[in-house]
């Protein structure tokens, strides 16, 4: 049964329009308030009371990881245009000059890697259906055009571009109509994943909206849920007004014979230590719900084992599934983040050496790259020369997935597109037919390549 709520308490967002009116503000150093300012015109910046009040040690900024995690850093631009803003607004600059600017430095930061809008966009009655990715076979990635917000942002966010207003680099798709006929003509399609943004900031009605149609559709096995709610929110799940209806939609899907699955984005174990999280955790079990655990390995966050061992063994205790340890996407503040392959991958392996088999359900270093999702196995010695051995988890070549292959070791690469084939018999692994990518230079064919990768 779910548990009685406690006491609600109320949402209040933080961001640059009312941060400096915060007790907390006036305990900066002057370099961290003028990187929030500057940043926050780039990259977008908002948090929340609970994140602030509960989450970050106030003690410890600007190093604590919930602070790196949520508020930005003057590290996330590269100087060149941290000045160029910073001497636009000192100048007194006028608002579309700065837009202009702006504008013009989020260009520069990829915001949609992996060929995210124009790749895989699905089609229904011959016409391309936005707000929907069809990546892999079995797989749906839905974007409700009331989900396209969340409680508060992660500073190393890939969908950052999403949250910035420019409307052509959003994700939205306002009739749930049509991802159910999209789903009746897909028959191979078993999974759907509601991301976004938050499908969670939705209200429950809202969200009934979009699941409803769903459950009346027998190919459609699992709904996915790509949600930091738990993290940064968990009175979504406890003692907001519609808290208790969410439940209840929750039991529905269940009940019905569907594998519900929150996709729980957690980067650090403090984001499971309050009591406000532990309980949105029982509450969504107690409906029958899984808890799944994934996050990047990301600088500043959560770059060393101890972080990860204490979240997965966190999450364990209260039923959550550790399930994937991704590598920071190529987009946005990648060069405050990113970390070379191998620092990720040897991270991993101390953290995995040190939990139990109930915490080896988890999978990664995991790259979610362009022809599809990649696992870092390890760096190895084949015929005397460094390589890394890898293996896609996800291919739109599904005859390529676990098929083990090889990259030349390269100590300084950070993303798929920086390694190269061992052999010539590992070519075929970076090569997407019809697409062309920085990969190897061979173009291939566009339409069926893979996308975007939160699965």
């Amino acid at each position: 049964m779910v548990q009685p709520a406690p006491a609600p308490t109320r949402y209040r967002a933080i961001t640059r329009s009312n941060v400096e009116g915060l007790g907390f503000w006036g305990r900066l150093r002057p370099e961290t308030r003028e990187a929030i300012e500057i940043v926050s015109q780039v990259l977008p910046f908002r948090t929340n009371e609970y994140v602030v009040d509960e989450l970050i040690d106030w003690e410890q900024v600007p190093d604590d990881p919930m602070f790196q995690l949520t508020f930005p850093q003057k590290g996330m631009l590269e100087d060149s245009h941290y000045r160029r803003v910073r001497d636009a607004i000192w100048s007194g600059a006028e608002r579309a000059e700065l837009d202009a600017l702006v504008e013009s430095i989020r260009r520069d930061l990829n915001p949609h890697p992996a060929g995210q809008m124009t790749l895989n966009v699905p089609t229904l009655d011959g016409e391309p259906v936005s707000g929907m990715q069809h990546k892999y076979s079995e797989t749906v990635l839905f974007f409700p055009s009331h989900g396209q917000t969340c409680h508060a942002y992660c500073t190393f966010c890939f969908r950052w571009a999403q949250f910035v207003g420019l409307e052509d680099l959003k994700f939205a798709n306002k009739e749930a109509d049509d991802l159910a006929r999209y789903l009746r003509a897909h028959p191979e399609v078993s999974d759907v994943l509601f991301t976004g943004g938050d499908p969670m900031i939705m209200k429950s009605r809202v969200f009934e909206r979009y699941v409803a149609p769903l459950l009346d559709i027998e190919t459609v096995r699992t709904i996915r849920i790509g949600t930091k709610a738990p993290a940064y929110w968990p009175q979504r799940f406890t003692t907001d007004d519609d808290a208790d209806e969410l439940m209840r939609l929750f039991e529905r899907i269940v009940q019905s014979g569907r594998h519900l699955a929150l996709m729980a984005h957690l980067s650090h174990p403090v984001e499971l230590s309050t009591e406000r999280a532990q309980l949105a955790i029982r509450r969504i079990r107690a409906t029958g719900a899984n808890v799944r655990m994934q996050s990047p390995v990301v600088r500043h966050v959560n770059d060393n084992p101890d972080a990860w061992v204490d979240l997965w063994t966190s999450g364990v205790a209260l039923g959550a599934i550790p399930y994937y340890m991704f590598v920071e996407r190529d987009t946005g503040a990648r060069g405050y983040f990113e970390m070379p392959l191998e620092r990720c991958w040897n991270i991993f392996r101390e953290a995995y050496q040190r939990v139990s088999g109930m915490a080896r359900t988890v999978r990664g270093p995991s790259m979610s790259c362009l022809p599809g999702k990649c696992h870092i196995l390890g760096v190895t010695n084949i015929g005397g020369r460094r390589a890394f051995c890898l293996q896609f988890l996800q291919h739109r070549d599904a005859s390529l997935v676990r098929q083990p292959f090889f990259a030349a070791y390269d100590p300084r690469a950070t993303w798929f597109d920086k390694l190269r084939p061992l052999t010539a018999s590992d070519e075929p692994y970076f090569a997407m037919p019809g697409v062309e990518t920085r990969l190897t230079g061979v173009t291939v064919g566009a339409s069926d390549a893979s996308t975007i990768d939160d699965d």
